[in-house]
C-alpha cells in the first residue's frame, strides 16, 4: 500500500457535487414514506409490464398494519442514510493521497503538457496517448500496480501522454479544431522530434474522437491507431436520452458562453444522470470496508480521480453536447474538422477498437459502430466497463495484455 501523505490536506469535498447526491438519496427515500398510502390503496400508476408485481405488492401492503409499516420504512430510510453518510465521511477523512511523481515534460503549450513515461527507454517504440478532455489524464497512471502506462514501459514501449490540463484563458476559446489540428498535432510533432519515429496513436474515450481526425489528417506520420471506449454513433442506444441531454443544455448555453466553460459540477451531474444511484451505492458499500484495507485504498484512489475533473471549453461543449448528442453528427457524416468530414471509412492505418461491454458512458453499440466503419479494424470486446477497462483488477488480463500484443504486432 502507498504511504499516506505526511501533511494530509483538508477533507475532500466529494463526491461531486455533494448536494446533488444527498438530494437524490433523500428525495427518493423520503418519497417512499410519502408514497405508502398510495401504494397501499393501489392508486400509484405502474408500468404495464410491472402490473403483476404491483398487484402482489399492494396485497402484501394491505395486510401489514399501517403504523408498523411506516415505522419499518422509516427505520430503513435512516439505516440507508446512515450508511451513506458514514461512507462519505470515511472517504473524506481517508489519509490516502496519490504520490506518483510525473515523468519529464518534453513539450508544453499553454495548459497542455506532453509527459514522457518512457524517457529511460529512449529506444522503445513511441505511443502518443490522447486522453479525454474532461477527466484528468492520470487515470492511465493511477497508482503503483494500477498504471497502464507503466505496464507498457515495462514491456519496452515509450508512452508519451498528453495532459490537457484545465482550460486557461486561451483554451476557453478553443474549438475541437484547435485541440486536434493544433495542440494534438503539435504534440505529434514533438514525439517525432524526440524519437525520430512515427508513433502509434492511442485515444481513450473522448480522446479517441480527438485521435481519429488527426489520424485521418496525418496517416503518414503514424504507425497505427488504437481507440479505447470511443463513441461514434450517439443514437445507437437510447437516442431519446441523447436528444434530451442536448435539449436540457439549450437554456444554459448563453450563461456558459459568458463563463467560457462547462463547469466540472455540471459535467458530473450529466454523468450521474446515467445512473443517479451509482454514487450512493458505492459509498454505502465503502462504509462496510476496513478503511485500512487495500480495497478501501483502491476505492479512494479512483474516487479522487473521478472527482478531480476539469471544465470543458465552451465551444467544445457546444459541439459535444449539442451536435454529437443532439444531432449525432459523427455517425451521420456531418462532423467536420478543418475542411474535411471525419470519415473513418477512409482510414488506412492498422487500427484496434476496444469495446467495453459494460460501459454506461459509451454504450457498446456506439463504439461498435466506429469499428464497423473503419476498414479492417481489429476489435477487442471486454466484459469490463468504461473505467474498469483501465483500472479494475481484471484490466491487466482483459485489456492491457491484449492491447500490448496488438501494439507489438503493428508493423514498424
Amino acid at each position: 500500500m502507498a504511504q499516506p501523505a505526511k501533511n494530509v490536506p483538508d477533507r475532500r469535498l466529494a463526491p461531486r457535487p455533494l448536494p446533488y447526491h444527498l438530494g437524490t438519496a433523500l428525495s427518493t427515500w423520503l418519497g417512499s414514506l410519502a408514497a405508502l398510502p398510495q401504494l397501499r390503496n393501489g392508486s400509484l400508476p405502474w408500468k404495464a409490464n410491472l402490473a403483476p408485481q404491483a398487484a402482489a405488492l399492494a396485497r402484501d401492503l394491505k395486510q401489514a398494519p399501517a403504523e408498523a409499516l411506516a415505522r419499518a420504512v422509516e427505520r430503513e430510510v435512516r439505516s440507508r442514510l446512515d450508511r451513506l453518510l458514514r461512507g462519505i465521511e470515511t472517504y473524506r477523512a481517508h489519509p490516502y493521497r496519490r504520490a506518483l511523481a510525473d515523468p519529464p515534460v518534453i513539450w508544453r503549450e499553454g495548459t497542455t503538457r506532453l509527459l514522457d513515461y518512457g524517457h529511460a527507454n529512449a529506444s522503445g517504440r513511441p505511443i502518443l496517448i490522447a486522453p479525454s478532455l474532461i477527466n484528468r489524464a492520470y487515470v492511465l497512471d493511477l497508482a503503483p500496480g494500477c498504471s497502464l502506462l507503466r505496464f507498457l514501459v515495462e514491456r519496452g514501449f515509450r508512452p508519451l501522454l498528453v495532459d490537457w490540463g484545465s482550460p486557461g484563458d486561451v483554451e476557453r476559446r478553443f474549438t475541437l479544431d484547435d485541440y486536434i489540428l493544433g495542440r494534438l498535432s503539435r504534440a505529434l510533432d514533438a514525439v517525432h522530434g524526440a524519437t525520430g519515429r512515427p508513433p502509434i496513436l492511442l485515444g481513450y474515450c473522448l480522446g479517441g474522437l480527438l485521435a481519429l481526425p488527426l489520424a485521418l489528417a496525418r496517416p503518414a506520420d503514424l504507425a497505427g491507431l488504437a481507440l479505447l471506449a470511443t463513441p461514434w454513433n450517439f443514437h445507437a442506444e437510447r437516442p431519446e436520452q441523447a436528444r434530451a441531454l442536448a435539449a436540457a443544455m439549450t437554456p444554459l448555453w448563453p450563461l456558459l458562453e459568458s463563463v467560457g466553460e462547462l463547469p466540472v459540477d455540471i459535467i458530473q451531474i450529466l454523468f450521474a444522470a446515467l445512473d443517479p444511484f451509482l454514487a450512493i451505492r458505492k459509498f454505502q458499500g465503502f462504509a462496510a470496508l476496513d478503511p485500512d484495507s487495500t480495497q478501501a485504498e483502491a476505492f479512494v484512489a479512483l474516487e479522487d480521480w473521478v472527482n478531480d475533473g476539469v471544465p470543458l471549453a465552451y465551444p467544445v461543449a457546444r459541439t459535444c453536447l449539442g451536435e454529437w448528442y443532439g444531432l449525432n453528427t459523427p455517425a451521420t457524416g456531418a462532423w467536420r474538422i478543418g475542411d474535411a468530414v471525419v470519415a473513418p471509412e477512409s482510414l488506412d492505418l492498422p487500427t484496434l477498437v476496444v469495446v467495453p461491454e459494460r460501459d454506461r458512458i459509451v454504450p457498446p453499440a456506439s463504439a461498435r459502430a466506429l469499428a464497423s466503419a473503419i476498414p479492417g479494424a481489429d476489435v477487442l470486446n471486454t466484459r469490463l466497463g468504461h473505467i474498469g477497462m483501465i483500472v479494475s483488477t481484471h484490466a491487466r488480463e482483459d485489456v492491457w495484455q491484449p492491447l500490448w500484443r496488438w501494439l507489438q504486432a503493428v508493423p514498424s
